[in-house]
């Protein structure tokens, strides 16, 4: 009896090696929404061509969620092995489970912060160019889970504003991610929407990087049929988040193939950022803890 408990033990000890093995031969890519599906995936392509081999895994998977909750959901559960998140998207991880995903890179904009903005923008011809302009006006914020498309808009906008966002705006609404919600303020769905930009180089040029930047590259978007009516203080550029669980020999070569990636692929690390960026900085939890406690003080886990 005994030695059969124990044969059956060492049974299940080497199933669980062997799925904890067959988990390392694919690596599974997170992408949050925010633009179209097939953007997204040709812009995450180029990592199954060296990703494997760096890491030594046999494929890379990625999935496209249709929001930013959907890789929030797959991190949380253990299904994802790497994503990019934004700061309030992390915070949102971080509240529900802190050790789910460790943060481990963000990127650097060419001017040297590691930081971006929420840019409220409207129609240019709706004659408007000041916030003071949208009282009583219909505001789209971005997706629920994005730092720059709510929830620092959320939290830093009643000062600028004199109120509550609820009182000063004639009605709020959510867009559908960031590149439909410009495409929803050109519409005129909105009065003016907050999405996210790196505040560096033209206006003109959707900045150096960010949402405006990949919506006027694809040809989607012309910067001179909208106006910049305020801009938020700097938020935290989001961060590269690993699973926790992953093994440590993973981690780290993984970790050392995004930080080669600028130099040994320049336009897979455009691609996948969406602009212009010198490249990565190490961070870790502390940096985020202004968003996180942002968070958790408003909207919550």
């Amino acid at each position: 009896m005994l030695k059969k408990a124990l044969l059956s033990a060492v049974a299940l000890f080497a199933l669980v090696g062997h799925v904890q093995a067959e988990d390392l031969k694919e690596f599974r890519v997170g992408i949050l929404g925010g633009e179209n599906e097939a953007d997204r995936l040709r812009n995450f392509q180029c990592l199954s061509e060296k990703l494997p081999a760096a890491i030594g895994v046999e494929k890379v998977s990625f999935f496209p969620a249709a929001d930013y909750d959907g890789v929030v959901q797959g991190l949380l559960g253990g299904t994802l092995d790497y994503a990019e998140l934004g700061a309030s998207a992390y915070a949102k991880v971080f509240l529900a489970k802190a050790d789910a995903v460790e943060p481990i890179l963000t990127t650097v904009q060419t001017d040297g912060s590691t930081g971006y903005y929420s840019i409220m923008v409207a129609r240019k011809d709706s004659g408007m160019t000041k916030l003071e302009d949208m009282k009583g006006k219909k505001l789209g914020f971005a997706d629920p889970d994005s730092a720059s498309g709510y929830l620092v808009p959320l939290v830093t906008l009643p000062e600028a504003i004199g109120g509550p966002v609820k009182e000063y705006f004639g009605e709020t609404g959510f867009g559908g991610g960031h590149e439909n919600l410009v495409l929803e303020v050109v519409k005129g769905t909105f009065a003016a929407g907050t999405t996210w930009g790196s505040g560096v180089g033209e206006f003109k040029d959707g900045y150096t990087s960010g949402n405006l930047k990949k919506m006027v590259d694809k040809g989607i978007l012309d910067m001179d049929d909208l106006v910049e009516l305020w801009r938020s203080p700097l938020i935290p550029n989001g961060p590269i988040v690993v699973r926790t669980s992953l093994n440590d020999e993973t981690k780290a070569k993984f970790k050392q193939f995004m930080v080669d990636l600028p130099k040994t692929d320049p336009a897979c690390f455009s691609a996948i950022q969406g602009g212009d960026f010198t490249g990565y900085t190490e961070v870790n939890v502390d940096f985020y803890k202004p968003i996180i406690d942002a968070r958790k003080a408003t909207i919550g886990g």
